[in-house]
């Protein structure tokens, strides 16, 4: 059996044909417009998927269903996208429209960070388990949640936005307004801020001197601090103790079997893994009478959402 991912992006499409084991048989891209109508993006989406189908000869009646991710609030059930900040959908019924306009029946959507989060625990580093939480660390911070093998998504699909549990009452201003939001504080657009911070106040640093000739990244604060940097030192703890309050929060919560951390800056390994793991080993409560909690970095990467995805229609 066959099934096609698509994940969907403010700037491009991705497409996958991907099998029972979770394996990808064959990619393909295109951009993503986000300003045209919502009908007009679909047509687009609907077009890549027939067009993987066909530059690669596979036959339609070879696949099983369509999958598809997507930023922004998702009505899972309904197969509708009520709304995305950076691409124009509204009341989107993507799932209807998708199987009309490729012939294709089974057709199902959820968020983007749903999906990673079910392709990461059923074929990446939460491969095994039934219970997972991952947070993604992007520009926000997206949250996916599965309970004994199956994504929670709460009342109409609206749950799971972990990024905008409070951490820091009255706090930071988070993305979406409200003050003290986890995201406010462990995105990776939070952590560029937090560089931003430590630079200007420590001018001499040898942070500051990579900044300058490399520019802003996460991976110039995680070298620095390897090169004994105090300065940048001191912004990734600060950082990875914003992050392992998120995770010691979802622990007490769901007390899953793994805390999966994914995004760009879960490239850094055992850099962020090791102390985000003793973090929560410290911190969860009563974790010296319970089974430990694995923190993992995501293993899926880049195709995440394609296989988590697919995994909506398995």
């Amino acid at each position: 059996m066959k099934f096609i991912g698509v994940d969907i992006g403010g700037m491009t499409l991705k497409a996958g044909v991907v099998t029972e084991d979770g394996s990808i048989l064959c990619k393909k891209v295109a951009t993503t417009h986000p300003d045209k109508a919502d009908v007009e993006i679909v047509k687009d989406i609907a077009n890549l998927v027939l067009a993987i189908i066909e530059e690669n000869g596979i036959s339609k009646d070879e696949i099983s269903g369509v999958g598809i991710g997507s930023p922004g609030s998702v009505y899972d059930e309904k197969g509708v996208i009520r709304y995305s900040c950076n691409i124009n959908f509204k009341n989107t019924p993507i799932a209807k429209l998708v199987s009309d306009f490729t012939g294709i029946k089974n057709v199902k959507v959820s968020n983007d960070a749903n999906c990673a989060a079910l392709g990461e625990t059923l074929f990446g580093a939460g491969k095994g388990a039934k219970n997972s939480v991952m947070l993604t660390l992007g520009t926000g911070v997206g949250t996916g949640i599965v309970v004994d093998g199956k994504l929670l998504t709460g009342n109409r699909s609206a749950g799971a936005e972990g990024g905008h549990i409070t951490i820091n009452f009255g706090g930071a201003v988070c993305g979406c307004g409200k003050k003290g939001h986890l995201e406010a504080y462990a995105s990776a657009t939070a952590l560029m801020h937090q560089i931003e911070d430590a630079v200007k106040k420590h001018p001499e640093s040898l942070l500051a001197k990579r900044v300058k000739e490399e520019g802003l990244s996460g991976k110039v604060v995680f070298d620095c601090k390897d090169e004994g940097d105090k300065v940048a030192e001191s912004v990734v703890k600060k950082y990875l103790k914003y992050v392992g309050i998120g995770l010691v929060n979802y622990a007490n919560i769901f007390y899953p079997e793994v805390l999966i951390v994914g995004g760009g800056i879960s490239y850094q390994g055992d850099a962020i893994i090791k102390p985000l793991q003793r973090y929560v080993s410290r911190n969860v409560y009563g974790a010296e009478y319970s089974p430990k909690i694995k923190v993992a970095a995501a293993t899926l990467r880049n195709d995440a959402g394609i296989v988590g995805a697919a995994c909506l229609v398995m």
